[in-house]
């Protein structure tokens, strides 16, 4: 091997040094047109994609669009402050956002900066906002349950924790409510040996309807494991663009640490909305209802983030919720079909059911978690098993008993425990309930034991059943979160029978 001499060392240093010296001549661009949040700039022809570029005084943005003669930047705040003729500067640094402990229980902006009033945040650790999804060898399979609380999801869709699940359906039918609940049901895990931290991502919410969220969550104890990130409608699209990433961000610096995450999208509608503007400012061709090409990419670069952690990587998983919004049902549109495809099921809430009082309006028939019982608990699997099946047999056939009255005894009893099924699963919101409750009440419900109690007397039955059960059985309750033992089904049939023969319920009502 041959030892280098003087000379070409010298020619080396001096071939570097004028790289360096015109690297960072190249690095500083000149504003040739501003308007919308974006910014034209000339000049800055070593630039990376994503990478912050400084407008001074405070105002950054980051490029977008890398062109031969231009650079395409994404203004980060006011974007009124910068004018054609301004000098920015590339900062060589890639789009990142704080993160860290100090953010659990705060409300946030995309960027990581306090918007509740409370103190400056001024974390040591920033993650980058966009981050290639954790390759295949590295994950594991979902097997641990994420409780929601609601009886519907956690006995016939139930989400692992690690899972991607949709939850879809027209606007003011509960979507976001059922994400709440999930968040304010992980307050039991604080204490357990894996608690889940929560974000909330508002994109392009109403300031009104973010506030009305942090106040629930505050009252029931929940924003000590939450952390709202919010880029409001009335804020530029950019900051809901990048807003969810943000998000998926924080959560990864959890991950990273072996922890359990949950990271609810609400919603990713207006987050592709919001890209589609930058892209039409930015002179990106429009495709498909003037989306541009890649908004599919947008959301599985986010989604994909969601993992199950194998235990050499830490164990750690984050949990995605995305939300989109549909308009009149139709959930075959350009969105709608690109966020189904790339998730791991979803949760259909229907209108339909929304206004006929049955809350959560989740349609059993068409929802579905691709992860099923394999992130059930074997109690809620043995209770579960023939419910999904009883109440599509029930709305079939409630469609065709309306047209006529001479119905067979065996079409009539499946009609009558159908009507029971769907009174026991209604709940109402920001009230979660725990495993053990919800195998009691749906046991009772698909073994025929409330039969004989009338349809309007099924809720105030099984509030009663279930404070017995509290004050009367509370070990019992406690088995019910993990298995189905048949000293458990004795004493479930006893404490039931007891009610009802007390109330008087001891044949098949006539007021079905």
């Amino acid at each position: 091997m041959t030892t280098l001499t003087k000379d070409v060392l010298g020619l080396l240093e001096e071939q570097i040094t004028k790289y360096k010296r015109d690297a960072s001549q190249e690095q500083v661009g000149t504003v040739t047109e501003v308007g919308d949040g974006i910014a034209k700039v000339q000049g800055l022809s070593n630039v990376g994609s994503a990478e912050m570029i400084d407008f001074g005084n405070g105002l950054f943005g980051f490029a977008l669009n890398l062109l031969e003669d231009e650079v395409g930047v994404v203004i980060l705040g006011d974007f009124s402050k910068v004018k054609a003729g301004d000098t920015v500067k590339a900062t060589g640094k890639i789009l990142s956002v704080q993160v860290g402990q100090e953010l659990v229980g705060r409300v946030v902006s995309p960027l990581g900066e306090a918007k509740d009033g409370g103190p400056v945040l001024k974390t040591k650790t920033q993650y980058p906002v966009e981050k290639i999804a954790p390759r295949v060898i590295e994950r594991k399979s979902v097997t641990v349950p994420l409780q929601t609380g609601i009886k519907t999801i956690d006995a016939m869709i139930p989400i692992g924790r690690g899972q991607r699940e949709l939850i879809i359906g027209d606007r003011g039918t509960g979507k976001t409510a059922l994400c709440i609940d999930a968040i304010i049901n992980q307050k039991k895990n604080q204490t357990s040996d894996h608690p889940v931290i929560c974000i909330y991502v508002a994109i392009g919410q109403k300031e009104s309807k973010v506030a009305k969220i942090v106040k629930e969550l505050t009252k029931r104890g929940a924003m000590e494991y939450t952390i709202v990130v919010t880029a409001s409608a009335s804020e530029s699209a950019t900051l809901s663009y990048i807003a969810p990433f943000a998000g998926c961000a924080m959560g990864e610096f959890f991950l990273d640490q072996g922890k359990d995450v949950l990271c609810v999208y609400d919603d990713l509608s207006k987050h592709a909305t919001a890209y589609r503007q930058i892209a039409l400012l930015l002179r990106r061709p429009p495709g498909r209802e003037a989306y541009p090409g890649d908004v599919f990419y947008l959301h599985s670069r986010l989604l994909e983030r969601a993992v199950c952690l194998s235990d050499e990587r830490g164990g750690g998983t984050l949990t995605a919720l995305p939300i989109i919004e549909t308009q009149a049902g139709e959930v075959s549109a350009y969105i709608p079909t690109n966020v189904i495809s790339i998730t791991d099921g979803q949760i259909f809430v229907e209108s339909d059911l929304f206004y006929k009082g049955i809350r959560p309006a989740v349609n059993a028939g068409i929802s579905v978690s691709r992860v099923g019982s394999a992130a059930q608990v074997k109690a809620m699997k043995k209770v579960a098993g023939k419910l999904r099946l009883d109440l599509a047999q029930y709305r079939e056939l409630a469609v065709f008993a309306q047209f006529g009255s001479d119905l067979d005894a065996a079409t009539k009893k499946q009609l009558d425990r159908g009507a029971r099924l769907t009174e026991i699963l209604k709940q109402h919101q920001y009230e979660p309930e725990a495993t053990g409750e919800q195998v009691a009440s749906l046991y009772i419900a698909v073994n025929g034991l409330l039969d004989e109690v009338p349809v309007k007397e099924i809720k105030p039955v099984e509030a009663e059943y279930i404070a017995a059960l509290r004050s009367q059985h509370p070990k019992i309750l406690e088995t019910l979160e993990k298995e189905l033992t048949p000293e458990a089904e004795e004493i479930l049939k006893r404490t039931i029978s007891s009610i009802k023969d007390r109330k008087g319920f001891t044949s098949a009502p006539s007021d079905r």
